[in-house]
């Protein structure tokens, strides 16, 4: 058991990486990660969001009939991400601003629903909020990262912090939607390089 909780634990941050592994999440992937501070705080956002759906899902799993699982899947996953939004807005107004939009669409993310299906309608709710907290905490840092190198290269500075000199002569393309398009690729093709270079296979579920 304790290895299982491990595994799990672990997987999100590598093997069900999103949206490096599991290609899910692209949309907010690609529109909200102009800056790593963007890109943290819908990570935050939708691991929360993750963590407490697969909990809830999980602990209400033989009582949901099958035929309406999907809905009540959402109108659970709905209600969360309702808290996340007026959280956001009274705690980090200037960050929900930015972020717009895509918090509420959290709920129609293929990542949380598809977790809600694939795992925590299937296992107990200590493991369920565990995968959760994983493929969320390794969603977050994806969206960092995609964040950081753009807004890095692309507006030289990260938090809003300065760390090129004057001298440095932004590349505004990848603050831009191709941008994005091209920075996802990019760290997408390296990982699978390095994944083959290890000799790693995929993991489904």
């Amino acid at each position: 058991m304790g290895q299982k909780l491990l595994s799990t634990l672990t997987a999100g941050l590598w093997k069900r990486i999103p949206p490096f592994r599991l290609v899910l999440g692209l949309c907010p992937a690609l529109a909200v990660t102009m800056s790593a501070e963007n890109g943290l705080g819908m990570g935050i956002a939708t691991a929360f969001v993750l963590t407490l759906s697969n909990g809830a899902v999980s602990a209400l799993r033989n009582i949901i009939p099958s035929k309406v699982r999907i809905a009540s899947y959402i109108v659970i996953i709905a209600t969360l991400v309702s808290i996340v939004e007026i959280l956001m807005k009274a705690y980090f107004f200037p960050l929900a601003e930015q972020l717009g939009i895509y918090i509420p669409l959290i709920v129609v993310n293929c990542i949380v629903l598809g977790r809600a299906e694939g795992f925590a309608s299937k296992n107990p709710p200590l493991i369920s909020m565990i995968d959760g907290l994983s493929v969320g905490a390794g969603y977050a840092l994806s969206l960092t990262l995609i964040g950081s190198v753009r807004e890095i290269f692309g507006a030289g500075s990260w938090f809003g912090m300065p760390v090129f000199g004057e001298s440095f002569e932004p590349m505004t393309f990848l603050v831009s939607a191709p941008g994005a398009f091209v920075t996802i690729g990019a760290l997408l093709a390296l990982q699978n390089l390095y994944s083959r270079w290890r000799g790693e296979k995929f993991i489904q579920g």
